[in-house]
């Protein structure tokens, strides 16, 4: 007998030896499926919860409340606001007297709802509040101690809401009068914790002498309760019973009690009566804080590191108000041994003796290390606390650098808030004895700030990435440019071409912005101007693009007028020609910003340019919607006002801000020189403190109407400037020979100086009257040629959809989309002469 084939073998095998297992298989499903079979209804319960649909709202709530199942019902109380808003007369008659009733028997979730409800009713101001304490206020009173802690609370919150509104006889006979006995040691430990946060909130609603003999008898009497529970409770309560009883029975009421508290056996009530301590610190004279509340404090600090963690969590958290509110008081040796305690708390966990138990399991290890991270994220938060040091603010600089360099992403997002003020404070204090440790501890301070980046770039929260990037912008009044140029500005390169990020790109964009407005030498000014142009205005991929429009709206931002024209008015008017739509669709959009940087007559041959452009997409644009936004774009430009080189009353404000910054553009050029001569003569180069105070000196806190605020152009101020600005035309001019910036971008300096000859080009209204005309790209660059004869060369076109910079300005060459763009390095390069 022949074995079966292998086909017939595998049907054998499931007819026989499978079977049983495909039979567990339907089995184990039928167990799985009968749960669904039991949550359908069977028709007899379909029955009972269906309704008449010709009730009225109040009728069916009155019939599910009392015949219904508890979902319903549940559902009738979440609606009770609506019941009142439509018919309250009719709710408080039939629909209440039903809720009360169903409360007595409810669940957890019907009571939650309730309450909910019943405060709802209460902000929407359905009823008065003499109709809301006669209908509502006992049943909140009746619930407030429900078994269910969670219910207790939420009846309790209600409760403190409507104190607030109730009149003071109310008040007074249904909430106060009963208080007396739930405070009592004979009632429920919930009952007297109730008691409690009641007493906090009644103490503003009453005068001082019921005060004195109703109220605080009974807040005496919770903070000796005999459970730790009460006493926390009531200690938590008098802050606000002493904003309530004023400074004297504060002082001579509350302050014994807050002391005794702190001495309690009980870790939980000595941390209540802690912060308590420390919120009410403004209330207390200088006498009470030095003789009573500092010693507290004293001891409170040296027993903390032997106390449950949660403490030092509290502590370092109110380290900061601890501060400012004992300012002064400190002796010496106490202001030296706090600092000591808060460089402790600042590397706690770090340190080989904060090491963990051999006894500890792994989950107390990880519980406590979460501890320690938000004990130095409290010491980062109260880090500008420091300010209160002076000139002794670098001796924390080494705790500084270590909450920058914690592995803790919470720690770091702490510090990155306050980051600026910080860094200035630590870059300006101790000028006088601490100078030369301070500026010693700088470099120590750059790796810190690029290590922090770097763990922000490497993890999953980009909003801490994006905010420290934000934050980096303040650097350039901490350090210098050049460590700025060599440290931070690549960084912000290498983030806008490679994250993925886009308000991560956009936030080093802007920062690269002000590193670059700040920088004070022209060559490397050059340099990353140029790397902008080629790489991102230029780049191969179109979100490079995008995020040189980015870059070029931040420009707009932070420099002059003048600065944007020279330099990237002609490359982001380029990309009108762009192959992808969506670059050309964002170009319209920051197209009224670009015509808001030109003045006429000076820039009016780069006005010719845009106009020229704006027609070009209108008659030769193909995609439907970057047509719809140039058509637009047209009429906001039209509607648009010039600004004129002379100051103008409507944009005085605005002239005024930007030839300020173009004023302090000059300085920079200013400083370098005069950087280069100190340096011929004794080696030594000027500091960032010398230039901050030579760019005070030099503001003027008004300008005169007659100064003009193009760069380019002759000025009327003095002949020193007049002088620089000639002067930095010829460097400028080497500096571009030099750096083989491209030909239509070194032009750029005579098109700013120079004004056009040809003819002033219509306004935008009327160019889409020249829609009709097909012009092409030679025709284009024909006319471009031709109207702007003296400002730029013939053989340099307008720029076009070319990303390449090649040395020749062939049309066909510069057409092309395969040219490799040039790289540029930020590696500093001498200018020939």
């Amino acid at each position: 007998m022949h074995p079966p084939p292998p086909a017939a073998a595998s049907a054998m095998d499931f007819s026989q030896n499978s079977l049983f297992g495909y039979m567990e298989d339907l089995q184990e499903l039928t167990i799985i499926e009968r749960p669904v079979r039991r949550s359908l209804k069977t028709p007899e319960e379909i029955e009972r919860l269906t309704v008449d649909e010709d009730l009225s709202d109040i009728e069916r709530a009155v019939y599910l409340l009392s015949a219904g199942q508890d979902i319903q019902g549940t559902s009738v109380i979440a609606n009770l606001p609506y019941l009142m808003r439509q018919n309250p007369a009719e709710t408080l008659r039939r629909v209440l007297p039903k809720v009360r009733e169903v409360l007595h028997v409810a669940g957890v979730e019907m009571q939650l709802t309730a309450a909910v409800s019943f405060l709802t009713i209460l902000q929407e101001d359905s009823v008065s509040i003499h109709t809301y304490a006669h209908s509502f206020l006992q049943v909140i009173l009746l619930h407030l101690e429900h078994r269910d802690a969670g219910v207790s609370n939420a009846w309790l919150e209600t409760l403190l809401f409507v104190i607030e509104v109730l009149p003071k006889e109310t008040l007074r006979h249904e909430i106060l009068n009963p208080l007396v006995s739930k405070a009592q040691l004979s009632q429920t430990v919930q009952s007297r914790l109730v008691s409690c946060k009641i007493l906090g909130k009644l103490t503003n609603k009453f005068d001082a002498h019921i005060i004195k003999r109703e109220i605080l008898p009974l807040v005496k009497s919770l903070c000796q309760d005999v459970e730790y529970e009460v006493r926390s409770c009531m200690c938590r309560q008098l802050e606000n019973i002493a904003q309530g009883i004023g400074t004297e029975l504060t002082k001579s009421v509350v302050l014994p009690e807050l002391i005794e508290l702190s001495r309690d056996e009980s870790s939980s009530v000595r941390l209540a009566a802690f912060e308590t301590l420390v919120n009410l610190l403004d209330i207390f004279d200088t006498d009470d804080r030095s003789q009573t509340i500092l010693p507290l404090v004293k001891s409170f600090c040296e027993k903390s590191f032997k106390a449950d963690e949660s403490i030092l969590i509290s502590l370092s958290f109110h380290l900061g108000k601890l501060c400012h509110g004992l300012y002064g008081i400190f002796t010496p040796d106490q202001h030296l041994r706090f600092l000591e305690f808060y460089k402790k708390l600042c590397t706690l966990g770090l340190q080989q003796e904060n090491g963990h138990s051999e006894n500890q399991f792994p989950s107390q290890i990880l519980e406590q290390e979460k501890k320690y991270i938000s004990v130095r994220k409290n010491c980062a938060y109260n880090f500008p606390v420091s300010k209160l040091l002076n000139s002794g603010v670098y001796l924390i600089h080494k705790e500084l650098i270590t909450l920058l360099q914690d592995e803790s992403l919470e720690v770091l997002d702490a510090l990155i808030d306050h980051l600026p003020e910080i860094l200035e404070l630590m870059s300006a204090g101790g000028e006088s004895s601490a100078q030369d440790s301070k500026f010693s501890s700088l470099p120590d301070l750059i790796p810190a700030l690029t290590a922090a980046e770097q763990r922000a770039a490497a993890s999953l929260k980009w909003r801490t990435h994006e905010k420290l990037l934000q934050k980096y912008a303040c650097l350039p009044h901490v350090i210098s440019s050049d460590q700025i140029y060599y440290r931070f500005l690549q960084r912000m390169f290498t983030i806008m071409m490679t994250n993925n990020v886009l308000p991560v790109q956009k936030a080093a964009s802007r920062t690269l912005c002000i590193f670059l407005r700040y920088n004070r030498k022209q060559e490397q000014r050059y340099e990353v101007i140029q790397k902008l142009i080629e790489q991102l205005g230029q780049g191969k991929s179109y979100w490079n693009r995008l995020r040189f429009l980015d870059t070029c709206e931040f420009i707009i931002e932070i420099f002059s007028k003048s600065f944007f024209c020279k330099y990237f008015f002609l490359p982001a008017i380029e990309l009108t020609h762009d192959p992808v739509a969506n670059v050309r669709m964002k170009l319209c959009y920051l197209l009224p910003k670009v015509k808001s940087t030109l003045k006429i007559p000076a820039d009016k041959h780069l006005l010719q340019q845009l106009e020229m452009c704006v027609r070009k997409l209108l008659c030769q644009e193909k995609d439907k919607d970057v047509l719809a936004i140039v058509k637009r774009t047209v009429l906001e430009l039209d509607r648009m006002e010039m600004s004129m080189d002379a100051f103008q009353k409507k944009f005085y404000e605005k002239d005024l801000l930007d030839q300020e910054k173009e004023r302090e553009e000059l300085l920079l050029l200013e400083m370098e020189q005069l950087e280069k001569d100190k340096q011929q003569n004794d080696g030594r180069p000027m500091s960032d403190k010398t230039f901050e105070k030579k760019r005070r000196d030099t503001k003027t806190p008004t300008l005169p109407k007659s100064v003009s605020i193009s760069v380019p152009g002759p000025s009327s101020g003095t002949t020193s400037t007049s002088k620089e600005i000639k002067k930095s035309k010829l460097i400028r001019s080497q500096s571009f020979n030099n750096q083989a910036f491209h030909a239509k971008y070194g032009n750029l300096d005579k098109c700013a100086s120079k004004s056009s000859v040809g003819a002033y080009t219509p306004s935008v209204s009327g160019l889409t009257k020249t829609c009709m005309i097909s012009l092409t790209d030679d025709s284009f660059r024909t006319r471009n040629a031709s109207s702007a004869a003296t400002s730029f060369s013939p053989n340099t076109p307008l720029p076009s959809t070319s990303r390449g910079t090649s040395n020749s300005v062939d049309p066909k060459s510069s057409g092309s989309k395969d040219v490799q763009p040039r790289k540029a390095t930020l590696k500093s390069r001498k200018s020939n002469p």
